[in-house]
């Protein structure tokens, strides 16, 4: 009979759509917690787009380094574009509800973009491995097509994965419950609407979090670990400080991109709650983005240059 219940409330959700709690139901302070959101947005976007345009005008940046650090700024500046007007219009406009296809459309733009990330932070530290390991076949193993075709790898492979999920997701029966409690349409957030068995589904999305995770992530501590003992074998203090000055910003985008990432996704269900999910997401949607060009600017030397050349015309 509960079983019975539970089948004649369910719905596709095509006609009601869903509300989307957000971060803000539980906040005494949401206003400061928007503009907070807000600056971060603006600061993504400025940061993104400035690293885009000095790697773009400078022609000493046109290395196949800054053309994968360009591909990932690229991917920031979409990436927190997906959520945070979505955020501005519901806390405006006090409305919280997106409908069917809308939820679809965030949720096959989030996994497109993270997916795409995850695999080329990896081609990053491969590119690193190879600049440092391998100096004299550098311009062979990362000529223009080898790593044009990396980062084809990278979007294409995201976006069959994205494809898959979205599809599969949208059509599962969700219950008459239409609250998310999360402030975008994430797939761990909508299996809880879900009026039906998902352990199966939930068996591919483990699968897909291996490899857009672990396996990326492994690549990129195999590679630094190489990097570190090729700098070590050299026994030179000065090639030492520079090869870690180079790799230490990819490190530290690494470990708060896919930690939080980890976190979210591999942890079990008892040990995080809907609340605690918010909060890990906002890291990897909301902060990363603007951290990011932040790290690479501030301790990058080139890149610094770029930008007083520029504003020195």
């Amino acid at each position: 009979m509960k079983r019975m219940g539970r089948q004649s409330n369910q719905t596709t959700g095509i006609g009601t759509g869903f509300v989307l709690l957000g971060l803000f139901h539980h906040i005494q302070a949401p206003k400061l917690l928007f503009t907070l959101i807000f600056l971060v947005f603006l600061m993504a976007l400025f940061g993104n787009i400035v690293m885009m345009l000095l790697i773009w005008l400078d022609t000493r940046l046109h290395t196949p380094m800054y053309f994968l650090l360009s591909q990932l700024s690229f991917m920031d500046l979409l990436y927190i574009s997906t959520f945070v007007p979505k955020i501005a219009i519901d806390f405006l406009s006090g409305r919280n509800t997106i409908s069917f296809i809308d939820c679809g459309i965030q949720l096959f733009l989030f996994m497109t973009l993270v997916g795409a990330e995850c695999l080329l932070l990896a081609v990053m530290a491969y590119d690193r491995y190879v600049a440092i390991c391998h100096p004299l076949h550098y311009s062979v193993l990362m000529r223009p097509a080898v790593y044009g075709s990396m980062v084809f790898g990278t979007w294409l492979g995201a976006l069959i994965n994205a494809l898959i999920h979205v599809i599969y997701a949208l059509n599962l029966p969700y219950c008459a419950s239409r609250e998310i409690h999360h402030f975008f349409c994430e797939i761990p957030a909508l299996l809880k609407l879900v009026c039906a068995d998902t352990s199966h589904y939930e068996d591919g999305l483990f699968f897909s979090g291996v490899v857009f995770l672990l396996i990326p992530i492994s690549a990129i501590m195999v590679s630094y670990g190489k990097i570190l003992s090729t700098v070590l074998g050299l026994g030179s203090n000065l090639g030492m400080k520079k090869a870690l000055a180079t790799c230490s910003s990819h490190m530290i985008v690494v470990c708060l991109f896919y930690g939080t990432a980890i976190m979210k996704y591999f942890l079990p269900k008892a040990y995080h709650s809907a609340e605690q999910d918010e909060v890990v997401s906002v890291f990897y949607t909301l902060l990363t983005p603007m951290l990011n060009p932040l790290i690479y600017s501030l301790r990058n030397k080139e890149v610094a240059a770029a930008l007083r050349k520029v504003l020195g015309r």
